[in-house]
């Protein structure tokens, strides 16, 4: 079986032995010990073992290839979780932002120092703590940071090595020490993931105003002859009127309708908004403004149609056009006033009221295809690839530092998916992904990283382990990995009672960590942990591509 197996192409053997990690890595993540697993993270684990197997038996691999394969697995696992988090991601940076990325940089300050100690107090050399920091935290952009520095202060040849050793010994424990750390919190607080999940669903529809209906009867003489659109200020106030009955006829209301006395609105907006405008427009009507038994109805259509894209409510003017009004769009689960400056987005639905034929002519403008929502545009999809590479690349330099800084593989498509993705759309380019396609993507993508970096870690992990300084070296690395992580989440927790979803998320953006993403994701569905990491990632990665400058300016 050896000699057949050896006998095949190099491409086969790269892609069978990845199949059997995939296999066995998700198998292994599905062994629960107390309701803890290690999820996608046993596609690591797998790896290692393959890794290992291979030395013995002297199977070797197109490095190449395997090089290829983790870094294209990196971007779809990246730009997928850009494009998950992207429309969300600035509210969330403007709600919580500043003080997750507190939380994160204490993490790396935290780290520095321990590692600082390391070198101070254990004696290891300098070169190593380098190695082991940037492995025991999963970033490769900080490994590169110290083979330059170490370069630059005159380090000897075997000196520059010794990051690479360390970082490898380091890497694997990395990665199952931040699923610890979650563990950990998790224990110790008896928290419940799907509990968590509803209380950030509950907690982010509490910081956008839930919409009610009320109907009010025109009472107060002082507006008989005001215009429809100036009751509420061009939607300043937050509140719409989606119905209107005149003389026991219900109809919809234009823009340029003018009350008169007897009238009867139907108001659409949060339950503040509503009760002001009451006490301003009248009482509270005996009369419920419903569409059945009338000659108008209610439905709820999809934008899908690029000529409509971007275009405010005021600009379709559709009472005047069509005699319909929308009285609410809902985008991403959230229902929003339909201002008349607020302008449409792909997946928006709206609901919209009037007459059967003109609702009808009204969903032919908005498109209304559910068929292209379950569509994958392909086009869009690699545009932001290829903006993502690009922007990874560009160098960014940094006053005392030996080299400039790029955001790299993993930073440049995150970055570039979540600008596409708030942006929306250019022209008929659409950056919308269905979740079940992005799912896909993000799982594929993340299932190859791991497989490919236990592969290519596990030939030497046992030895490493087994002589030298390999098992200090990983004792030291555990300290750099668990320390930060347990003091910064225990104490966020207890303190701080910042939602366990989005710990994950804070833990995982800082160590820049994609497979603990994905282990966070995978305890149930929601956006609290990729928001949280989206929104912390860019600063930390700054932070740890400078941390090894700063402890050899400090200590060499």
């Amino acid at each position: 079986m050896l000699d057949l197996f050896q006998g095949l192409s190099d491409i086969a053997r790269v892609l069978l032995t990845l199949s059997a990690v995939a296999i066995s890595g998700l198998a292994l993540g599905h062994v629960k010990v107390r309701g803890v697993g290690l999820g996608i993270g046993g596609v690591l684990f797998s790896g290692l073992a393959a890794g290992h197997l291979a030395r013995v038996y002297g199977v070797s691999f197109d490095h190449h290839v395997l090089h290829f394969i983790r870094e294209f697995g990196l971007v779809l696992f990246v730009y997928t979780i850009g494009i998950q988090v992207g429309p969300g991601f600035f509210a969330a940076l403007k709600r919580q932002g500043l003080g997750l990325n507190l939380m994160a940089a204490s993490i790396v300050v935290l780290g520095v120092l321990t590692a600082a100690a390391i070198h101070l107090v254990g004696g290891v050399p300098l070169p190593a703590v380098l190695g082991i920091f940037s492995g025991a935290v999963t970033n490769t952009p900080s490994l590169a940071a110290a083979q330059e520095i170490l370069g630059a202060v005159g380090a000897l040849a075997a000196e520059q090595a010794m990051p690479s050793l360390g970082y490898a010994v380091a890497y694997p424990f990395g990665i199952a020490g931040i699923l610890i750390a979650m563990a950990v919190v998790r224990h110790v607080f008896r928290i419940d993931p799907v509990a968590e999940a509803e209380a950030f669903e509950r907690q982010r529809r509490t910081a956008i105003e839930s919409l009610e209906t009320l109907d009010v009867a025109i009472r107060n003489p002082g507006i008989i002859g005001v215009a429809v659109k100036d009751l509420v200020h061009s939607g300043e106030e937050g509140v719409a009127v989606s119905r209107m009955m005149r003389g026991g006829h219900l109809q919809v209301p234009h823009p340029d309708t003018l009350l008169e006395p007897g009238d009867i609105l139907h108001l659409v907006g949060p339950r503040p908004k509503l009760e002001r405008l009451k006490q301003y427009l009248g009482q509270e009507s005996e009369v419920t403004l419903t569409t059945k038994g009338t000659d108008m109805r209610w439905e709820r259509l999809v934008v899908t149609d690029e000529h409509v894209l971007g275009k405010s409510i005021a600009q379709l003017d559709l009472a005047e056009a069509y005699d319909v009004v929308v009285s609410r769009v809902n985008r991403a689960g959230v229902e929003l006033v339909p201002s008349p400056a607020l302008r449409l987005q792909f997946g928006d639905i709206l609901t919209a009221i009037g007459k059967p034929a003109d609702i009808t002519r009204v969903a032919a403008l908005f498109g209304n295809s559910h068929r292209r929502l379950q569509q994958v545009e392909f086009i869009p999809v690699f545009i932001g690839i290829a903006l993502g590479v690009l922007l990874g690349s560009i160098p960014l330099f940094v006053p005392g530092m030996p080299a400039p800084m790029k955001l790299g593989l993993a930073g440049g498509p995150l970055v570039a998916a979540i600008v596409l993705a708030r942006v929306g759309h250019l022209g008929p380019l659409v950056w919308f992904m269905p979740p079940a396609a992005n799912l896909a993507l993000r799982e594929i993508g993340i299932i190859l990283f791991l497989a490919v970096v236990g592969l290519l870690s596990g030939g030497r992990f046992v030895e490493t382990l087994l002589s030298g300084d390999g098992l200090v070296w990983i004792g030291c690395g555990a300290i750099i990995t668990l320390v930060p992580l347990l003091v910064v989440g225990l104490v966020a927790r207890r303190i701080k009672r910042i939602n366990y979803l989005s710990l994950c998320g804070l833990l995982s953006g800082s160590m820049t960590d994609p497979p603990a993403l994905a282990f966070a994701n995978a305890m149930t569905p929601s956006e609290a942990p990729a928001l949280a990491y989206a929104t912390v990632y860019p600063l930390v990665m700054c932070l740890r591509i400078l941390a090894p400058q700063v402890l050899v300016l400090l200590l060499w």
